[in-house]
């Protein structure tokens, strides 16, 4: 039974992803060095494309990733970009379970039909996104690009982050079947 409720514990600090990556990384190329490169967008909002870099970085350096030295240039330019979005299920989404609807119900002596609502609560999801690009520096081509989605119920920060550029990078140069699941493990919290 504590093994059970161990395991269970274990699930909740996962994030299940959904990866898509594409490119044309060369087959003899090692990893190299990197450095950021932002978009005129991305400089103007440089507190969160920073919170981005920064939970790319891990992951990149797990791929075999080095950043350039001051001065030095890079092997590769990294484009990171996020997106989050709010929804809340909509009981007309699957209108064979809601919680409402129409029947017959005994009142006193009399069998009559009558609608019942029901109220419910919905919590609102997240879907939580990144996406990575990497080219060469050199000619400006694109070599690999990925992108991991999460499901989540709270809105993304730096951990999950950290967690969805983790599996965008995970089986980094492969590309493997699009789209893939892709579980990462997060790690502890002090």
């Amino acid at each position: 039974m504590g093994g059970l409720l161990l395991s269970a514990c274990a699930g909740l600090r996962s994030v299940s992803t959904e990866v898509s990556s594409f490119g044309e990384w060369p087959a003899d190329r090692k990893a190299g060095t990197y450095a950021f490169e932002r978009l005129p967008s991305q400089q103007a909002l440089a507190a969160e494309t920073e919170l981005l870099e920064n939970a790319a970085r891990p992951a990149l350096e797990k791929a075999g990733f080095k950043p350039a030295a001051e001065g030095q240039q890079p092997d590769v330019l990294v484009q990171v970009g996020a997106r989050d979005s709010r929804y809340i299920d909509s009981p007309w989404d699957d209108p064979l379970w809601w919680r409402g609807g129409f029947g017959y119900w005994r009142h006193g002596p009399w069998i009559s039909p009558r609608w019942q609502l029901s109220l419910r609560s919905e919590f609102p999801r997240y879907e939580s996104q990144v996406g990575l690009l990497l080219r060469d520096r050199a000619t400006g081509k694109p070599l690999f690009e990925s992108k991991a989605l999460a499901d989540t119920g709270s809105r993304a920060d730096a951990q999950l982050y950290g967690a969805l550029f983790q599996a965008a990078l995970m089986d980094f140069p492969k590309l493997g079947m699009n789209p893939r699941r892709v579980v990462v493990e997060l790690p502890p919290t002090p």
